[in-house]
């Protein structure tokens, strides 16, 4: 029988192993090989991103425990893609001292009921929810209390425009109730925020906590098209935000990058989402500082001190490049191409084996020099559209990024 003391006495030929193999742990992959670390991953399939360059390959899906169990004979750690893990089953396999974050750390945060109930347990700041039964449930005096629209929001496993729904009416709610379980959905109020904006962090296994500047996110058709750093914040919301991160880390005694998505506008800083993991929102990292999301996360996790973060630029413009139809006119070769050409260009290619439409297949970054945020936004400006008349967004019927 496999048991979590035959992994400990097997060799571990790789310092870091990943469960997942997206474009997330291809960016870990890279990161790890500017240091000279070998890394293991779990994925399906060869063809995905990490598997391209990755020292060694376990072919299972993610989620499989066999898997899991040969990745931890191989692996000195073990962190994870993303958050959509079975918790219970790797405890029963190994000692959380082989998993970056540990698993009670990343229990809470594993779908939105829990980190709901987390965020309510800190008192932070986040939209009014309730799980999707309990809200029907709801006497009449207290659903008066709820105006539409009202988001309804997966459980677990939504991202880039999936398991989000905007409902606009009595009639859409009661068709969207009568169409799905209620234990797979929450519901949420609605937000008229101003703006987006994420901050992503790290905190070591001495408890020090790094964080990067605070950006900007657009996000179209509930997928991210954009981000902008640093975002024009003041003093005060940034403190707010920081001390919000602080709270998160330091209760779940967290060791690792995470991420959390806000809303920003007249109802204050509230908490959209929080990432247990590396963020598309930190990508800009990679060129725009000295150690990126990717180096923070590779560094904690085979034991060195992560650097101290500080910017290369001024400020950086991430645009994600999303699938188009098929018949677009423009082949990717073209489109890649034409894209390198643009002065200052950094092109990061997923290197997917399909484009499906929407889907993210690569991202660009610019460093802006500029030397206030007026001056960097027109910059930024200036560059969408020009990304976006080599790579239109798949969502804007106009062809311009907004």
């Amino acid at each position: 029988m496999f048991t979590s003391g035959n992994i400990n006495k097997d060799s571990k030929p790789y310092p870091i192993g990943i469960i997942g193999g997206g474009q997330l742990a291809l960016m870990l992959v890279e990161a790890a090989k500017e240091r000279n670390i070998k890394v293991c991953i779990q994925t399906k399939s060869s063809d995905d991103p990490a598997a391209l360059k990755a020292d060694k390959v376990i072919h299972a899906d993610p989620l499989q425990i066999r898997g899991n169990k040969s990745l931890l004979k191989n692996c000195e750690k073990v962190i994870f893609e993303n958050e959509w893990v079975k918790i219970e089953k790797l405890k029963q396999i190994g000692s959380e001292v082989f998993f970056i974050p540990n698993l009670d750390s990343l229990y809470p945060l594993v779908d939105r009921i829990s980190q709901k109930r987390f965020i309510d347990k800190l008192n932070l700041p986040s939209p009014k929810w309730l799980p999707i039964k309990d809200f029907e449930n709801l006497a009449e005096e207290d659903l008066k209390t709820w105006k539409f629209p009202i988001m309804a929001k997966s459980f677990k496993g939504g991202y880039d425009g999936k398991g989000n729904k905007k409902i606009s009416s009595k009639e859409e709610l009661d068709n969207f109730l009568n169409m799905n379980m209620s234990e797979e959905w929450i519901i949420e109020e609605w937000i008229d925020y101003e703006k987006e904006i994420a901050l992503i962090g790290s905190r070591d296994n001495d408890g020090v906590i790094r964080v990067f500047p605070i950006v900007e996110t657009f996000q179209l058709n509930n997928i991210c098209h954009w981000v902008l750093s640093p975002a024009q914040t003041s003093y005060e919301v940034d403190i707010f935000a920081y001390n919000i991160f602080s709270s998160i880390v330091n209760d779940l005694n967290y060791v690792g990058v995470l991420g959390i998505e806000f809303f920003f506008g007249k109802c204050g800083l509230l908490i959209n989402e929080i990432a247990p993991r590396t963020h598309n929102s930190g990508h800009f990292s990679i060129e725009a500082c000295n150690s990126s999301q990717f180096d923070q996360q590779i560094c904690i996790s085979s034991g060195i001190k992560p650097p101290d973060i500080n910017m290369n630029s001024e400020g950086a413009l991430m645009i994600n490049l999303l699938g188009l139809k098929k018949n677009y006119s423009l082949k990717i070769e073209d489109r890649i191409e034409k894209l390198s050409n643009i002065n200052g260009a950094n092109i990061h290619w997923y290197g997917k084996s399909k484009e499906n439409f929407g889907r993210k297949m690569g991202h660009i970054t610019f460093l802006l020099d500029e030397n206030n945020h007026k001056k960097r936004s027109e910059k930024a400006d200036s560059l969408k559209k020009e990304v976006n008349d080599i790579w239109p967004s798949p969502y804007d019927s106009k062809n311009r990024l907004i």
